[in-house]
């Protein structure tokens, strides 16, 4: 089998890098690339990975461990937020957002099919959708939008199908939603669709051409969690959430738990994770990674499967969030990537070029990958090995 292989974005240099794990050999590079990092990575079947640049307006198919890494670029509507296939990987959905203004504008939505080639743009609503694209014969589209909140439903064949000119697309259902909804999951083969709110996790499941409400997953907490992703190992979700006092200058005073919530025997599990600024999450074979930047220093939090909870240290960022400022402006991050099928967890050094790769199992750092460019803000990482079942979470990351 192929090594598993590691693809770093520096989103603001504009530079893609695919380095071999753990001996960091670069074997693919692009340049004048600006992803987003905001829709993320898609897992695509065949160790392959879906991706929007922002500033060209195309969403990529990359294939990391093929010679020729772009497989296919399509033309589609940015400032991409979100992005997310049916479970095939064949049927893809991209909608815009907020992108660098300071509030949403652009209401268009692009929907494609890989295997045929045709795509399609239609308008929405403006706001900051998120999408979920439940399968079968037949694919829906589900959107979450905010203020008002709802599910909104379409067919997948009738927005590829609408003519040219971004005509105005109106779903043929509605589920009401909480105004504040942020994060977004499914289950393929199940036809079940999740949206994180403030009261918990509202679950929908397809009833036809319809979705149909179910009971809601409380937090069991009074935090609550701002992003959502399915666990391909052991059919779980997953959060983090947050707490405290939401003024962005409070930051370093944020708590923060682990929310894993097993789906099939509907146990709720929470784990202490420290103050600060936690948000995105990865999954490796046996442990769930996070990482938490915080004045008094930076750590990855590694929770094994068996229970175990291991804090590693992490060195410090030059230009990292400071108290009395917000951790989203002109700071530098860190992003976390892993891959189901591994043991490797990377975690990135904003701002230094770097990226540290640690082995699950002990702990430990096993090298420091120098993939090339600064990492500004972090950058967006994704791992992935071959056969690794990545692809069994249809929402990019």
């Amino acid at each position: 089998m192929p090594a598993p292989v590691l693809l770093v974005s520096d989103h603001v240099d504009g530079s893609v890098h695919v380095l071999t794990v753990p001996d960091g050999t670069v074997v693919g590079r692009l340049t004048g690339r600006h992803l987003s990092e905001h829709a993320g990575f898609l897992a695509l079947p065949g160790g392959r990975v879906a991706c929007v640049d922002d500033r060209r307006g195309e969403l990529l198919v990359l294939d990391p461990f093929a010679e020729r890494l772009v497989e296919r670029a399509v033309p589609v509507a940015v400032p991409a937020e979100h992005l997310a296939c049916d479970p095939s990987g064949r049927r893809l959905a991209v909608t815009t957002g907020l992108g660098e203004n300071a509030e949403p504008w652009s209401d268009l939505l692009t929907v494609l099919d890989l295997e045929t080639g045709d795509t399609a743009r239609v308008r929405t609503r403006v706001g900051e959708p998120g999408v979920t694209v439940p399968g079968g014969d037949d694919p829906l589209i589900v959107l979450r939008h905010r203020q008002p909140g709802e599910l909104a439903v379409h067919r997948f064949a009738d927005l590829l199908a609408a003519p040219p000119g971004c005509p105005e697309a109106t779903p043929h259902a509605v589920l009401p939603l909480p105004d504040d909804g942020h994060g977004d999951a499914q289950v393929p083969g199940t036809g079940e669709v999740f949206a994180a709110t403030g009261e918990g996790v509202h679950r929908a499941r397809r009833k036809g051409d319809v979705l149909v409400h179910e009971a809601v997953i409380p937090w069991g907490s009074p935090a609550r969690g701002w992003y959502l992703r399915l666990d391909t190992r052991r059919r779980a979700l997953w959060s983090t959430l947050r707490g405290g006092d939401p003024d962005p200058l409070r930051w370093p005073e944020w708590t923060n738990q682990a929310w894993r919530h097993d789906l099939e025997s509907g146990r709720t599990l929470h784990t202490e994770l420290g103050p600060g600024l936690v948000f995105r999450l990865a999954l490796a074979r046996r442990h769930t990674a996070f990482t938490r930047i915080h004045p008094d220093g930076d750590e990855l939090v590694l929770l094994g499967t068996d229970g175990t909870v291991r804090r590693v240290p992490l060195p410090a960022m030059q230009g990292a969030p400071r108290r009395g400022g917000t951790p989203w402006e002109g700071v530098q991050r860190r992003a976390v990537a892993a891959s189901p099928g591994s043991d490797w967890i990377a975690v990135s050094r904003g701002g230094h070029g770097e990226v540290h790769l640690f082995d699950a199992e002990t702990g430990h750092e096993v090298t420091r990958l120098r993939p090339g460019g600064p990492l500004h803000h972090g950058g967006h990482m994704a791992l992935r090995s071959l056969g690794d079942g990545a692809e069994g979470d249809p929402v990019g990351r």
